[in-house]
């Protein structure tokens, strides 16, 4: 079973029923919403046909919904003409609804640039394509020296290194897009340029306003969010490590020391961690990767993270579903050569923690032995895959949505199926499902930990079962 979980970015090339199953038939555990670019009824059509395709996957496998909000992103206005500009050559960035000054002149939807920014600044548009240094600040706008060739576009993404900008936690757009996603039932919800552990709050509180019961995804984008990193971490469900804008905002050579910081720092406080963005951005075009890039990907899966995200390869690209089918090769492969370990330094605060850990250590010690969970919502085998057993994980859960929950949780096979009072019988069932789907041959040593109640209480307990 691969650990990894692997999600696609739907768009016009995958949105069609049948390219949604076929993603999930190359093995996709989720599918990420862009709501940068989806409109509120495709985001709803695509949804539908999301849990359609999902109720024939392989061995019923779950498969999540991730809605990704836009953010408090700058971006340049719309234009009739793209800009092509060379060095030397000047560019406004002006307030919507003031004139122009210049002949290359654009507006920007964050009023407050103006104020946030100073002359001698560098700005970027279109992730990094075009870059820029301030040479003026007014009331209404900045201008710009041209440093290197391009041609701007409508709405391209501005970066700003190293300048702290006061943006919202929230637009009004992404509280519009949470009404959908929770509408939609989203499993995850992603913030983008989540700068602290405020921010986090502020969006979770809004997702159980809307009442949703997404978990809550923290998009690490600028300095300002590792300088807050591990406050962050505590306070979200699972890290991105959203590699486009990060590394723009960061020194380029600093951003590999930068994943691996956050991945070791997830696992030591207890979070789930997805690696995105440029994963095969070259097979866009391309039917095969760049040497490069699956170097990188099988990086990503040493690093033990939970997941990989792909985003322009599958909503735009042209080949989307082998796009997944490498990932799958690439994660199975270097999986069996181990990873880093960085579960070992994991901070065990709890007392349940520790006899998870117990459980782990003893299904590491039999051989061939796998690690079956009981969890009434998902906690647990959380706990057991961030110690990264060596066997895969079967967690069996009493709802649907928890189920769909585990599908970013690396070495998780989750299963939904009714507890009983007694839960002797949830085992016996737990077992019979396992057998009957023939995940397991046999006689297969199983490690169980469940919750027993004793005298009316929950009690820890590790079993050592055969199937």
């Amino acid at each position: 079973m691969r650990r990894t979980r692997l999600i696609a970015t739907l768009g016009p090339a995958t949105d069609s029923l049948e390219a949604i199953r076929a993603l999930i038939e190359a093995g996709t555990d989720a599918f990420r919403i862009n709501m940068s670019h989806a409109a509120h009824e495709w985001a709803r059509e695509v949804s539908a046909r999301i849990r359609e395709a999902a109720k024939d996957a392989p061995r019923e496998r779950p498969v999540a919904i991730l809605f990704d909000l836009q953010g408090p992103s700058i971006r340049t206005g719309k234009l009739t003409t793209p800009l092509e500009l060379n060095p030397g050559d000047q560019i406004e960035f002006r307030h919507e609804g003031s004139t122009p000054a210049l002949p290359a002149s654009t507006t920007v939807n964050y009023s407050s640039l103006v104020n946030d920014v100073n002359i001698g600044d560098t700005l970027l548009v279109d992730n990094g394509a075009m870059i820029m240094k301030i040479a003026g600040v007014t009331s209404d706008r900045i201008t710009c020296e041209v440093m290197t060739h391009g041609t701007i576009g409508s709405r391209r993404h501005i970066n700003l290194p190293g300048v702290r900008l006061n943006l919202p936690a929230l637009t009004e757009k992404d509280r519009a897009d949470i009404e959908v996603a929770v509408e939609c039932q989203a499993d995850f919800v992603a913030g983008s340029f989540v700068r602290d552990a405020a921010h986090v709050n502020e969006l979770r509180a809004k997702i159980a306003e809307a009442g949703g019961h997404a978990e809550l995804i923290a998009k690490l984008e600028d300095q300002e969010a590792i300088k807050n990193l591990d406050d962050i971490i505590s306070a979200a469900d699972i890290i991105m490590v959203a590699r486009g804008d990060l590394g723009i905002e960061v020194h380029i050579e600093e951003l590999p020391i930068i994943q691996r910081r956050i991945v070791k720092r997830c696992l030591c406080l207890g979070r789930r961690v997805i690696i995105a963005t440029h994963l095969l951005e070259s097979m866009i075009e391309s039917p095969t990767p760049t040497r490069a890039e699956v170097t990188d990907c099988a990086n990503a899966v040493y690093e033990e993270a939970d997941a990989l995200m792909i985003s322009g390869e599958t909503s735009v690209g042209k080949h989307p579903v082998r796009c997944i089918e490498i990932l799958d090769r690439v994660a199975r492969r270097i999986e069996r050569s181990g990873g880093l370990g960085y579960a070992t330094h994991a901070n065990l605060r709890l007392e349940k923690q520790h006899a998870v850990r117990a459980a782990v250590q003893l299904v590491d010690s039999i051989q061939d032995a796998v690690m079956v969970v009981f969890t009434q919502s998902g906690a647990t085998a959380n706990q057991a895959a961030l110690l990264r057993p060596r066997s895969p994980i079967y967690a069996f859960v009493p709802d649907e949505k928890v189920c769909r929950a585990l599908t970013l949780s690396r070495g998780v096979r989750p299963f939904a199926i009714p507890f009983h009072k007694k839960p002797r019988d949830t085992i016996a069932d737990a077992v019979a499902t396992l057998r009957n789907r023939r995940d397991i041959p046999a006689g297969t040593p199983l490690v169980v930990f469940s919750d027993t109640l004793l005298m009316e209480q929950a009690v820890d307990s590790i079993l050592l079962e055969h199937a």
